[in-house]
């Protein structure tokens, strides 16, 4: 069995499958037996706080204390895959936190860690495309500025993924859209965050974020066209509606197109200093409103809702039966069918043994797409109470 256990419990026998939470960014190379003490005392120096282990595998059999309970066997690499993607999600962050930084400072910027998070982003997507947007998904979305651009980044790779696009373009696909925003860095705080509604004025000034960032990503060593091309047509809309140019549909390649996209739905789904954000199922209507506009190009919209599921994995759904349930796997014959797990009884207001429906299966209907915060409930207590139903 899988068990995540604190580092203060891991000994010597213990099979450690990858790392859970972490003061740095140490990668995990391998899985292995802990050795001797001396190992563990390396971890810890490294500001590694707990890990997953393999209680099959480990020599002393020892299950500890799980914190986030146990797991079957055949749902090892779902676990370690989401597991990896919320690393790798951190990182990112981590990223772009230095990046803003740097940029603030005046000080070169560095990409090639940046170009290395983005092969590992593309790495997890191939590998399994699902942990990454179930990431996305479930995150706390609590700072928006921070995370924007890493969600971002990660749901063009998704895309890039989706529509077979070429592994460098790929590539420099994410780059660009993990690069958009930097320009924010160059606009008063007070703006950012405020949380009544923009004047004319303050919005003119917001929106001139994205001269920012096509300055400052200019200053980049290496950087190609494509990245730059992505950073600075994010805004543009095909009717001409968009800014800084104005461009209309014939002048929008197709990377400015998809970074449109990406760029709103995670603005929609997140939640901001004056306002919580849309459900998945909200946000998508609101792509195909924009689409119908002619303000994004409908049939990329269409393959993006294609590409992450009307109910992507993660978000969660209410059921016929008054029971809340997360989205754990799409069905690609029936989109509106997916496999989920029950865990909250509306009526009652509390959590219930969870059970694992697949709606093609079961009498079971979705009535709608929703978000903890519409039951004034927390997602991340949400995800630990499932992690500890195994």
């Amino acid at each position: 069995m899988i068990v995540e256990i604190d580092i203060q419990e891991l000994s010597e026998g213990h099979y450690v499958v990858d790392i859970v939470k972490q003061q740095a960014s140490y990668a995990l190379t391998n899985s292995g037996h802990i050795k001797n003490q001396q190992v563990i005392e390396s971890l810890k120096r490294k500001g590694v706080l707990s890990v997953l282990i393999d209680t099959s595998k480990s020599e002393s059999n020892q299950e500890g204390n799980a914190k986030l309970g146990r797991f079957h066997d055949e749902q090892l690499p779902a676990i370690v895959e989401i597991t990896k993607a919320k690393k790798l999600f951190n990182q990112s962050k981590q990223l772009q936190q230095q990046l803003l930084q740097d940029f603030a400072s005046g000080e070169p910027v560095n990409l090639t860690p940046i170009v290395e998070s983005s092969n590992q982003t593309l790495n997890a997507i191939y590998k399994n495309p699902d942990a990454l947007a179930c990431i996305i998904n479930i995150r706390e979305k609590s700072e928006y500025l921070l995370e924007h651009s890493v969600a971002v980044s990660m749901l063009m790779s998704i895309f890039a993924h989706y529509l077979a696009l070429d592994h460098q373009i790929s590539q420099q696909l994410a780059l660009g859209a993990f690069l958009h925003d930097v320009g924010k860095v160059k606009i008063p705080d007070v703006l950012l965050n405020k949380r009544s509604k923009l004047t004319p004025t303050e919005y003119a000034i917001v929106k001139t974020h994205v001269n920012h960032s096509i300055e400052l990503v200019r200053q980049i060593p290496g950087l190609s066209e494509i990245s730059m091309e992505v950073v600075a047509l994010h805004h543009e809309r095909l009717n001409g509606s968009g800014y800084p140019y104005k461009l209309t549909a014939d002048k929008i390649s197709q990377y400015g197109r998809m970074i449109a996209i990406c760029d709103v739905f995670d603005a929609l789904i997140s939640n901001k200093t004056h306002k919580n954000g849309y459900s998945h199922v909200q946000a998508f209507a609101i792509l195909r409103k924009m689409g119908q506009k002619q303000e994004l190009d409908i049939q990329l919209v269409d393959a993006f809702i294609k590409c992450l599921g009307v109910y992507p994995v993660g978000s969660l759904v209410e059921l016929s039966s008054q029971k809340l349930a997360i989205v754990e796997a799409r069905n690609l014959q029936d989109t509106l069918k997916p496999k989920v797990r029950s865990f909250y009884d509306l009526t009652d207001r509390r959590y219930i043994m969870t059970q694992d429906i697949d709606l093609s299966q079961s009498s079971e209907k979705i009535l709608k797409g929703c978000r903890a915060e519409d039951y004034k409930l927390d997602m991340n207590k949400i995800i630990e109470f499932l992690m500890m139903q195994g």
